[in-house]
């Protein structure tokens, strides 16, 4: 009975993980596919056995160029191809300024919640996360008015202060429960021996919130780095992003899903290598305040 069990668990456990990660596969796979074989109508699922790899959707997306559809005829990449490296440059820039921010600012403020007395602070804490209730399409147009108004469309400081002024509700959120947990006697015992209250900030408080930060800095990127409405409506020229990009990579008279599949990958790369460099704050700080002592 005990050995059923198991051989169920583990055979649930695999179903679900082959659901979830099949899409993930079948984009990469079909990156690696030449136009006839992502549209033909026998799928094929593994390389060098079913089909023949090919790096050209990769040359065309990072470098720019013409792709052979297998059939001896060639699509003509279209510009907007290659421009993809620019707005990958772009979201990069955009996501890296705006999620440090919302980190610096919200760590901040979040500091000054918990440590000080304030007057009405659940309800200021509770309008500080009602901001983030709202979908971002529900106010669009009075951000899109206003940023024509103050000449912030198409510029990387308009959107990196729109970034972050949706993260940094998130962030003061987040970090506000992470700073309960640290005693108050720490900076207090700081400041008795002479520091003043930034130096125990920065010495004491700081490193203990370390993970914390880190936690947070990873939802404020994948906020940021998928954000596709108000990068959209916004950012539609100069300063435009990978999400509002993707859709416009087509070739002559159809889609060009390999090179859709292509931009894709590199595109979850950047996230993929930020997570894995803070994965051991990662883990202690989504879990940091779990367990009391």
């Amino acid at each position: 009975m005990k050995l059923l069990k198991q051989v169920a668990f583990w055979l649930t456990l695999g179903i679900v993980f082959i659901f979830f990660m099949f899409p993930l596969y079948w984009i990469l796979i079909s990156s690696f596919k030449t136009r006839a074989d992502v549209v033909s109508t026998t799928p094929t699922y593994l390389p060098y056995i079913e089909f023949q790899p090919t790096f050209n959707n990769y040359t065309d997306v990072l470098i720019g160029g013409s792709q052979e559809s297998g059939d001896g005829s060639t699509v003509t990449a279209s510009a907007d191809v290659s421009e993809f490296r620019d707005r990958l440059i772009n979201s990069i820039i955009i996501t890296g300024a705006s999620t440090l921010l919302a980190v610096l600012v919200g760590t901040l403020t979040a500091y000054a919640v918990s440590r000080f007395t304030i007057p009405l602070e659940d309800d200021f804490m509770f309008f500080v996360l009602s901001t983030r209730m709202l979908p971002p399409i529900v106010v669009l147009i009075p951000i899109f008015v206003l940023f024509s108004d103050l000449g912030l469309r198409d510029s990387y400081h308009g959107i990196i202060i729109l970034y972050t002024a949706f993260n940094l509700p998130f962030v003061v959120w987040i970090m506000k429960g992470f700073f309960d947990e640290i005693p108050k006697e720490y900076e207090e015992a700081a400041m008795l021996d002479g520091y003043s209250r930034f130096q125990a900030i920065y010495k004491i408080v700081l490193p203990e919130a370390i993970p914390a930060m880190a936690a947070t800095a990873v939802f404020s990127i994948i906020v940021s780095w998928n954000e596709f409405v108000l990068a959209n409506f916004l950012n539609r020229d100069a300063a435009s992003t990978v999400p509002p990009f993707l859709n416009s990579i087509i070739g002559v008279g159809a889609v060009e899903w390999g090179r859709l599949a292509a931009a894709s990958v590199v595109y979850v790369i950047p996230v993929i290598i930020f997570t894995f460099i803070v994965r051991n704050h990662l883990l202690r700080g989504v879990t940091f305040g779990a367990v009391r002592r």
